[in-house]
């Protein structure tokens, strides 16, 4: 496996990393333990998951992905053989959320339990917190990352000019840094990464692992009238991207897919590929199969043409 450099994080990751929102959602530890076994297996290292997972179930308070995880860790001794990933800002069960200092030292210790390791490899603000003075959450990243707790620190659902002022506080103030992002993109969703966003990317050298890769599993071609939306928990999501442009963006995935022989989630995932600025997607799989044909799409080069189709039609 050839594993790509993921900004200036000193981290190597491979070119898909598993996505960890649906694990204890409408994924069990069974087929969970499953899936995380055969995308390590694979070849592939970094799994991303977050605090809040899945909190918005009823009877769920956050951090049911992460204890997946940590149960997996704790039987099978694979933490050397993995990078992980998780978030912290987003509203838990309980009403707590963003980023002030007290709060992410809390959730860290939080997670760190839940995840059975003594140090994640990726920590990121899951969403910006305009209450609380970058300065203040940069700084209360410094601690856990000289004592090891924290490999690398990252961003999420930032937009440019408030990851520009954090980048520039971080350097003002010599403050921990953000070197990663973590945007909303996919062939539906292109406005908010595309413009602004990825030149600052790609102007810091950012590392990019684009979430919701599959636009909520629309991009599988799985949801194609409105009888489709009882397929799966996120079917009715799914459904409401199913205009015009939805539309014409499964055609011209389902032309690319047949003439290369795969699976139009695989096309997907090598369209994020193609893009200069993306190190990897982040795509989650409710069943082995489902897995093996996003891991098909990091081993798929679309031509030119193939990709210029795509973007017309999502454009």
């Amino acid at each position: 496996m050839q594993l790509r450099p993921l900004g200036s994080t000193g981290l190597s990751i491979a070119p898909l990393v598993l996505g960890g929102n649906v694990f204890g959602w409408t994924v069990d530890d069974v087929t969970g333990f499953r899936l995380l076994d055969a995308f390590v297996d694979a070849g592939f290292n970094a799994i991303d998951t977050a605090d809040v997972y899945s909190s918005w179930v009823d009877g769920h308070s956050g951090g049911e992905s992460e204890s997946l995880i940590g149960r997996w860790i704790a039987a099978r001794g694979r933490r050397s053989d993995v990078l992980l990933f998780t978030k912290v800002g987003m509203e838990m069960g309980d009403g707590s959320k963003g980023l002030s200092p007290g709060h992410i030292r809390a959730s860290l210790d939080a997670s760190l339990k839940r995840l059975h390791t003594d140090h994640i490899d990726l920590y990121q603000s899951h969403q910006d917190d305009p209450s609380t003075p970058l300065e203040e959450t940069l700084g209360a990243y410094a601690s856990p990352l000289k004592d090891g707790r924290v490999r690398a620190l990252g961003a999420s659902n930032y937009s440019a000019e408030r990851l520009e002022a954090a980048l520039s506080a971080s350097r003002k103030s010599e403050l921990p840094i953000y070197q990663t992002l973590q945007p909303r993109y996919n062939l539906l969703d292109r406005k908010e990464f595309e413009g602004d966003v990825e030149e600052l990317c790609r102007r810091h050298k950012l590392g990019v692992i684009t979430y919701s890769s599959l636009a909520s599993g629309f991009l599988s071609g799985k949801y194609r009238s409105a009888e489709d939306a009882g397929k799966s928990a996120r079917g009715r999501r799914a459904i409401s991207r199913l205009d015009d442009r939805g539309r014409r963006i499964l055609s011209a995935l389902d032309q690319v897919a047949a003439e290369v022989q795969t699976t139009p989630s695989a096309v997907a995932i090598a369209w994020l590929l193609a893009r200069p600025t993306v190190t990897a997607p982040i795509a989650s799989a409710t069943s082995v199969e489902q897995l093996h044909e996003l891991l098909a799409g990091t081993t798929l080069r679309l031509g030119a043409d193939a990709v210029r189709q795509l973007d017309e039609a999502s454009r």
